[in-house]
């Protein structure tokens, strides 16, 4: 028998393996592409609803810090009344409902995005499922952002990253309710900016972490 004869099997013997190889690689490249955890989804510009009813006046708008841990307003203070109801913007599943750093929270999971909601009397539980403009609270004083006044802080993230809430309702500027009377310059909306901590030193260290049974910090 011929050497080339000999060499011939071989030949299509490593040809077939190597076909077999890429194949198998080509199909566990394909099934972990199709099966990779999403990324966040676009944030629902306009489609929330005000958390207070009728639409409150903004006391003071969105202003994040420059720095992780820096000064600034991660969110927004809305003009309300001690036991009113307070409502969530969007649909989704409340994913806190507890006190945190001696005030009430609530946070409710929309997908894409969570908005948060203080000083608030939870009415809601961890794992409710709650409709667009649902009551999941009423009112506080305590802890309020307009002492002696009440006011709900209106929070929006996305990931861990704060943004502003009024985005849901539109975004469009608004006048700023004056903190004191005889204040008489009005101010608009903070533009829109990212920080990667949430409202206050306490919700901070708390985010991320399993809070009671189950429940999770915003």
């Amino acid at each position: 028998m011929s050497f080339a004869a000999l060499l011939f099997p071989l030949v299509l013997l490593l040809l077939s393996t190597s076909t077999a190889a890429s194949t198998a690689a080509s199909t566990t490249a394909s099934t972990t592409a199709s099966t990779a955890a999403p990324g966040p989804g676009p944030v629902p510009v306009g489609q929330g609803a005000w958390p207070l009813d009728p639409r409150p006046a903004v006391v003071r708008g969105f202003d994040p810090p420059d720095s992780p841990y820096g000064r600034g307003h991660r969110g927004v203070d809305l003009q309300g009344r001690l036991g009113q109801a307070v409502r969530t913007s969007l649909a989704g599943t409340v994913t806190f409902a507890s006190g945190l750093g001696g005030r009430g929270v609530v946070v409710v999971d929309h997908g894409a995005v969570r908005t948060t909601y203080e000083p608030v009397t939870a009415l809601v539980h961890v794992g409710d499922t709650v409709a667009r403009g649902q009551p999941i609270g009423t009112l506080q004083l305590l802890a309020s952002h307009c002492a002696p006044r009440a006011c709900l802080h209106w929070g929006l993230l996305q990931g861990s990253t704060y943004l502003d809430p009024l985005l849901l309702v539109g975004g469009e500027p608004v006048r700023l309710l004056p903190l004191q009377a005889g204040a008489t310059s009005a101010t608009r909306a903070a533009p829109v900016r990212g920080s990667s901590t949430a409202t206050g030193a306490g919700l901070a260290a708390a985010a991320g972490a399993t809070v009671g049974a189950g429940a999770r910090a915003p």
